[in-house]
């Protein structure tokens, strides 16, 4: 079972619930080290004091704020974990509202909850009933590594998992960022939502999800160790570059994804009739030319026929100057 990193109680209202905090993820990425390439000579990063200009241990080590130059604010480890908040030992419950309410870029790493002792199994058991049936989350706040954080709590297969949130004013507004506006016509938001139905699944299980990164990388090490040839890197199926028709990508996507999972048949996005008001007045105005294009002929044919029964009078000559 993985160690708590952090114990206090959820409070809610008048309910106190004890538990302890544990990791909910694991980081398989491979780590490096750094080293001397000339020698292979392990680099490490020392810590040393200025004012004696010798290394110092990490028992030796502790906090403080610079108001100014030369001028250092120590703080403890005993005044961090004694702060004048009531988040400073709890986990307290502000409010509640619906998952869909809270933007997920807000939404940082996760830990779970668990009871920490028989007495919280039944307030810790009340909490979970109460969230699970009311279909929302609860917005905390609590105290954890030197500061104060913003919470959500949630129920996944009866455990309580606390999500760190950032505040408000740590997300930055995206009106830096966004793009200039582009002409996209209904045809190519059909393919897309076509391609998004293609590719639509139940859960992150498959080969799909599956972290291809950190497996090449252990692979290329394994060579090196055993003295191999690394393995080729496979050649990119496409070029990247500029996207040129939008509904000959969409089409050939979802071909691609119907094909990979087996899937038979063509699989292709029709365009829609054009529906601008130039292409209403177009279409207003053709039966209108057919018809006249139509009594023309029509009136052609009548009298060629009356011609043929009549005979035809004779030239006048021409008068000259």
């Amino acid at each position: 079972m993985p160690r708590a990193v952090w114990s206090g109680a959820i409070s809610f209202g008048l309910v106190t619930v004890p538990v302890g905090m544990v990791s909910a993820t694991e980081d398989h990425s491979v780590r490096f080290h750094q080293y001397h390439e000339k020698d292979m000579g392990r680099v490490r990063v020392r810590k040393f004091c200025e004012v004696e200009d010798r290394e110092v241990a990490a028992d030796e080590i502790g906090k403080g704020y610079e108001i100014s130059k030369g001028q250092i604010i120590p703080i403890t480890d005993d005044e961090l974990g004694n702060l004048p908040l009531p988040t400073a030992k709890a986990i307290e419950i502000e409010g509640f509202l619906p998952l869909e309410a809270i933007d997920p870029l807000h939404i940082r790493s996760g830990h779970y909850l668990q009871p920490a002792g028989q007495v919280a199994n039944k307030p810790y058991r009340l909490l979970v009933e109460a969230l699970g049936r009311s279909s929302r989350v609860a917005i905390a706040k609590f105290a954890w590594s030197g500061r104060e954080r913003l919470g959500m709590l949630r129920v996944r297969d009866d455990v309580i998992v606390l999500h760190q949130l950032l505040w408000p004013d740590e997300v930055r507004s995206a009106a830096e960022v966004t793009p200039p506006p582009a002409d996209v016509d209904e045809n190519e938001i059909r393919g897309a939502l076509a391609l998004m139905d293609t590719m639509t699944r139940d859960d992150l299980e498959g080969e799909e999800f599956h972290d291809h990164y950190t497996e090449a990388l252990e692979q290329i090490i394994e060579a090196k160790r055993e003295h191999r040839e690394p393995p080729e890197v496979p050649e990119a199926e496409t070029e990247p570059g500029k996207v040129l028709d939008l509904m000959a990508a969409l089409n050939a996507s979802v071909q691609k994804v119907k094909a990979s999972r087996g899937e038979g048949g063509e699989a292709e996005v029709h365009e829609l009739p054009r529906t601008s008001a130039a292409a209403a007045k177009t279409a207003k105005k053709q039966p209108a030319k057919k018809a006249a294009a139509q009594k023309k002929a029509t009136e052609k044919s009548t009298s060629g026929k009356k011609a043929a029964t009549k005979k035809a009078p004779a030239k006048k000559p021409r008068r000259t100057a």
